[in-house]
């Protein structure tokens, strides 16, 4: 059976997914134009289509996004089966006004100035597009599954197993 992929122009699908999911890996390019994937906080994703992150201005990722604002950013939460791939473009703010809207005491132990820390700096992505693999979780539906594959020589497809692509833009 062919895998279904549902098109989608509705980021809440994507934004909903991920909402609880509070690490990311971000993956830049280098100089060199290879990867850098490193874990990112995720802060308060909206149904805008905008991410935001707290990092440093002096940090290698401010530098490759200088050279190249495409990202990509990683999300996977393994105990429900769910797992989710966002292409975005990102730039740097450093708006004292949306530092202070978005800080929260937590960022004290890499900041500990402070959201007045001459040293931070907001990463915006832009979500471009996006994909999510949402599965049944169940021990029970996954062993039925393999049941049903072995006994059949068919692919199990469980009813509520989603996988689509989402183009806000």
């Amino acid at each position: 059976m062919a895998e279904q992929v549902a098109q989608s122009h509705d980021v809440t699908k994507l934004i909903d997914r991920i909402k609880d999911i509070k690490i990311a890996m971000l993956t830049t390019a280098d100089a060199e134009g290879g990867l850098h994937s490193r874990p990112m906080y995720t802060h308060k994703p909206e149904n805008d289509g905008i991410l935001w992150f707290f990092t440093e201005k002096d940090s290698a990722k401010i530098f490759e996004v200088r050279k190249d604002q495409h990202v990509n950013l990683g999300y996977s939460n393994p105990n429900d089966n769910l797992y989710v791939s966002i292409s975005g473009t990102a730039s740097i703010l450093t708006d004292q006004a949306k530092i202070k809207e978005l800080w929260s005491e937590g960022l004290r132990a890499w900041f500990p100035k402070g959201p007045e820390d001459p040293n931070i700096a907001l990463l915006k992505i832009d979500i471009d597009r996006g994909e999510y693999w949402d599965q049944p979780s169940s021990v029970l539906v996954r062993a039925f599954g393999y049941v049903k594959a072995v006994a059949t020589g068919e692919r199990y497809q469980p009813t509520g197993d989603e996988h689509a692509q989402v183009n806000p833009k």
